[in-house]
């Protein structure tokens, strides 16, 4: 009898300690433009919706598509497409968004408009002072992200030079998106590349291109040349919370939140593939399925 009370009396007290539920969880990693854009609103409405908690980490488009290759991340973010190399394969795109390529600068620098081919001139090194473009009579400090094959440095070699191989003539180089943002919000003659998205929410200016505005309009219709596709990266073989997350983002509910960051949408910028997909091909030759 003592014993039957004994297990009467634990379970009554273990009733009343609340054991909080395991809460499933999610780790992503990858393009810091998704990241400042999107990812950090559409990771707390996922997880109000289904519990499911999702880490974010930054890194580079790269770094998101390897280290889900690697299994290491449930979800990478990219802003590029994938490379034929072993690193990364075994992976999935999935298009989500799209976004523009942009040059940025200083707030207090004058030049508010360049041409693609003064733009191309600038990062080969041709064009070396400011009053060339109609600023003041100073050397240009050209930042850019380091290496050719980060989400940034390889898809504005494709979309500005058309050679994924193209070298660039700069003053400074960054490991990542962020840092390049602070440094040129700090140095009145430099100029960067950078994501629309993510350069939107930054203090810095963006520059026409061509004399048209990258806006979302203007990037949904074409009209603003330099656009290219935000996307998911997962295992070919996806696990039921991953699938799940995938569902979410392209659902209507998803992409709401996506617009609201002033991302364009998937509906928005459907007219976008054909060129892009023309574009790509002329570039490097790959299949679509490499790059969607």
């Amino acid at each position: 009898m003592k014993h039957i009370k004994a297990m009467i009396t634990g379970l009554m007290f273990a009733s009343l300690i609340h054991v909080p539920a395991v809460q499933a969880e999610l780790a992503w990693v990858g393009c810091g433009i998704s990241k400042k854009a999107y990812m950090s609103e559409i990771a707390k409405a996922f997880e109000k919706k289904e519990g499911i908690h999702i880490t974010i980490d930054g890194g580079g488009a790269t770094k998101g598509i390897r280290e889900t290759a690697a299994g290491v991340a449930d979800l990478g973010g990219s802003c590029r497409h994938l490379m034929l190399e072993d690193s990364e394969k075994g992976v999935k795109l999935h298009a989500i968004a799209w976004d523009a390529l942009v040059a940025i600068v200083n707030p207090d620098n004058p030049v508010s408009d360049i041409s693609h081919g003064d733009l191309r001139k600038v990062f080969s090194g041709e064009i070396t002072n400011w009053k060339q473009l109609g600023g003041d009579d100073h050397k240009i400090d050209v930042f850019a992200r380091e290496g050719k094959i980060s989400g940034v440095g390889m898809m504005a070699r494709e979309l500005i030079f058309g050679n994924a191989d193209a070298d660039f003539k700069v003053t400074q180089e960054f490991e990542s998106t962020g840092p390049l943002e602070k440094a040129v919000e700090k140095s009145k003659y430099s100029i960067g590349l950078d994501g629309v998205s993510s350069a939107k929410k930054s203090k810095v200016k963006i520059l026409n291109l061509n004399g048209v505005d990258p806006s979302v309009q203007n990037i949904s219709n074409g009209t603003y040349k330099l656009f290219r596709p935000l996307y998911i990266v997962t295992a070919v073989k996806m696990t039921p919370d991953v699938a799940k997350f995938i569902d979410y983002i392209k659902s209507p509910e998803g992409q709401a939140v996506i617009q609201s960051q002033g991302t364009v949408t998937l509906k928005e910028g459907s007219a976008l593939w054909g060129p892009y997909r023309e574009n790509m091909k002329n570039v490097t030759g790959q299949s679509k399925g490499v790059f969607e």
